[in-house]
């Protein structure tokens, strides 16, 4: 399992102390690379998230464990990223399943991961979606 260095707070869950980046299947809308703010998604893919930056962590009726935290890491802020427009609509899928890929990998189990992933995808739109 791969951990994440990040603190509680009380108006967000967590804080990340450190940078973290992975490599996504995902590519911003311009050719260019996209900056917003404390999340940089590029061109190739890779997504960034600066030290400093707030997520509410697991969302719903689950707990939230340390093979959940980088996954809920990302799945947000590439939520954020469609929220403000950077990415298509179409991007919630992979972003949903790269959530569900992270999490396999920092050793949460197959029927967890599976439940998490389905949860998302039912109830995530709203999330997901530009609020007007």
């Amino acid at each position: 399992m791969t951990r994440i260095a990040y603190r509680s707070l009380r108006q967000w869950k967590y804080q990340l102390l450190a940078g973290e980046s992975i490599q996504t299947t995902l590519t911003a809308k311009a050719t260019r690379d996209s900056e917003h703010g404390w999340v940089t998604i590029f061109a190739t893919g890779r997504l960034y998230v600066r030290k400093g930056y707030a997520w509410n962590g697991p969302s719903g009726p689950t707990r939230d464990t340390e093979n959940f935290m980088r996954g809920s890491l990302f799945h947000d802020a590439l939520y954020q990223l469609l929220r403000e427009g950077t990415l298509p609509p179409s991007a919630r899928a992979v972003a949903d399943q790269l959530l569900r890929d992270v999490i396999r990998a920092d050793g949460m189990s197959r029927f967890r991961a599976w439940y998490v992933y389905r949860a998302v995808r039912m109830f995530g739109r709203a999330t997901a979606t530009r609020s007007r």
